[in-house]
């Protein structure tokens, strides 16, 4: 199964492609798809994310963006597995980890469908906290879109495991897309920057320090003109 094969069956039928999923057809192949579309699509878009810097922020965000959602799902898959199954789910690790990688696939999608106005922006202004601002909104609509998709294929597939325990899968879920969030924000902070600052030269990794909150609450005051953030 080809990578765009797999992208038009998750957006196009994705009832029949979570039916599979619960049924185990296919799992290695599928996920193989998912896992190269995922990071060629997540590559392309931090290329575009690091293009208003210089080349090498491009290459460093076209390589980071796919390393950031990686180890995002390496760190916080263990836990939505082995809640599920103390909450009475049957679903298999495999499992598990084909709806995420479902989720991070459609959020990719999302992302690359937004790189045409990211590029148009990144062509008419010259404001870097507005550019940084910008890509922050549409991984906001993005990951939006995936979440929706992973409780949904969720739902599907744990339908089959009987009504014990399903609320409280809900609630894992629920829970775990907060946790899956902070993880990925605070992941994403350590390995910044993506949008290299026009004012500084090229650095692969910044110094830890602060948080991504304020940095976003100082962007959108730099921005309102309540002050400048060095």
């Amino acid at each position: 199964m080809s990578s765009l094969t797999i992208i038009e069956s998750i957006l196009r039928d994705r009832h029949l492609f979570f039916d599979e999923i619960r049924q185990g057809k296919g799992l290695s192949e599928k996920m193989r798809a998912m896992f190269i579309s995922s990071i060629v699509f997540l590559a392309l878009y931090g290329a575009v994310m690091g293009s208003t810097h210089s080349l090498w922020q491009a290459l460093s965000s076209g390589f980071k963006l796919p390393l950031l959602f990686l180890a995002t799902l390496i760190v916080c898959a263990p836990t939505l597995y082995f809640f599920n199954l103390i909450f009475g789910s049957n679903q298999s690790l495999s499992q598990n980890v084909a709806l995420m990688l479902t989720a991070i696939t459609v959020t990719a999608v999302v992302l690359l469908s937004f790189a045409p106005i990211v590029l148009f922006f990144l062509l008419t202004s010259s404001n870097y906290q507005f550019f940084k601002l910008l890509n922050v909104g549409v991984f906001t609509v993005a990951g939006i879109v995936g979440v929706i998709f992973l409780i949904q294929g969720m739902s599907l597939v744990s339908a089959s495991g009987g009504s014990d325990g399903a609320r409280a899968r809900q609630i894992v879920v629920q829970l775990w897309i907060v946790v899956y969030a902070f993880v990925g924000s605070q992941v994403a902070w350590t390995l910044r920057p993506f949008v290299g600052a026009p004012s500084m030269k090229f650095e692969l990794f910044r110094q830890l320090g602060g948080n991504f909150y304020t940095n976003i609450v100082a962007s959108i005051g730099e921005i309102l003109g309540f002050f400048t953030v060095r």
